[in-house]
């Protein structure tokens, strides 16, 4: 049986995860779909489109997707599901997993990493991030999962851009660009998304090439967010006032790191195990193409908290440039430790 793609929907209250998910189910895509929710209290998704007796846990929908309710483990549930599809008791073709308002994605996320018996059911495609443009900055300011949100994104939904103004919306956009550089940014209006953004984005597939904005990596050397922000900087979201905080008041940023030399494979390793070792909980994703000395192929890394992995991706093409991308996001990450010690891990 070829593995279930997993689908996680984050964000924070009110963000609209119940209104994209509902525009998911109902549309006529003909795909089966298996719905696990794990909420407490806001309005659930099986109020108006579900058809059965809602005793169960597990409840058939009109159009052929189930739904679920998480009352134990997120772990158990998967297994239960998957256990039932290999039965033929149930039928479904991929699982999305939304989260509480007020979640933080990493053990979700690490569920599908830390236990073979999901991993040889499930593939973890990618976690999507719903954005509420009206209540952003405050829910960014004040609340660490909102945060932790957006820096675990492969994809980032804005909603209700409708109620703030161009500028507001530039500002939020520059702030969660810095916050998370991998994540591709989209306005969406009531949930009205093409299911291929939704869906089979291969945010966790390893052999992904690593999507970052090239403009984002040119900034490096006289960078935007490198710079001290002073009163010369005046961008929108570096003003006060409008609830703006000058962005690097974010503990979850980002940065990345290039070289056009090597790596050495043993430091390498040595260097970010005791990284992760010491910095582990507070790093939500990390990711790379690397250029490593003793062989002719690209070595795709990524890693979630304390899990990583790597793996041997296509050989470098003749005349190609051969240079190391990576770039990390995590909650209030030592820049100048991380960079000096993968200095010291080239060649």
């Amino acid at each position: 049986m070829s593995l279930i793609p997993a689908t996680i929907l984050t964000g924070f209250l009110g963000s609209g995860k119940t209104t994209l998910l509902k525009r998911v189910l109902q549309e006529a895509h003909g795909q089966k779909i298996a719905v696990i929710e794990n909420e407490f209290g806001e309005e659930n998704i099986d109020t108006d489109i579900l058809v059965a007796d809602t005793t169960e846990q597990i409840i058939q929908m009109s159009n052929g997707c189930i739904c679920c309710t998480i009352r134990e483990d997120l772990r158990t549930t998967l297994q239960d599901l998957a256990a039932r599809k290999r039965k033929g008791e149930l039928d479904f073709e991929r699982v999305v997993i939304e989260t509480t308002g007020l979640a933080d994605p990493g053990p979700v996320t690490q569920t599908f990493f830390m236990d073979d018996e999901i991993a040889e059911s499930y593939l973890l495609d990618s976690v999507i991030t719903l954005v509420d443009a009206k209540h952003a900055a405050q829910q960014l300011n004040d609340r660490q999962e909102a945060r932790r949100q957006v820096g675990f994104a492969d994809q980032i939904f804005i909603s209700k851009t409708d109620l703030v103004s161009a500028d507001e919306l530039a500002a939020l956009q520059h702030r969660l660009k810095h916050m998370n550089p991998r994540a591709p940014q989209k306005a969406v209006h009531f949930g009205e998304v093409a299911l291929s953004e939704v869906f089979d984005l291969r945010g966790f597939n390893l052999n992904a090439k690593l999507e970052i904005d090239p403009e984002f990596l040119k900034e490096d050397d006289h960078a935007h967010h490198d710079h001290a922000h002073g009163e010369h900087c005046d961008h929108p979201s570096h003003q006060h006032g409008q609830g703006h905080h000058h962005h690097h008041d974010d503990d979850v940023k980002s940065f990345v790191f290039r070289s056009e030399r090597a790596f050495d494979p043993a430091k390498l390793e040595d260097f970010l195990g005791a990284i992760i070792n010491i910095y582990g909980p507070r790093m939500l994703r990390y990711k790379g193409v690397l250029y490593m000395k003793g062989t002719e192929r690209k070595v795709i890394f990524q890693g979630v908290h304390q899990l990583m992995g790597s793996d041997l991706g296509q050989p470098w093409a003749e005349g190609e440039q051969r240079l190391s991308k990576m770039v990390f996001i995590g909650i209030d990450l030592p820049k100048d430790i991380l960079l000096q010690g993968l200095e010291q891990s080239l060649v």
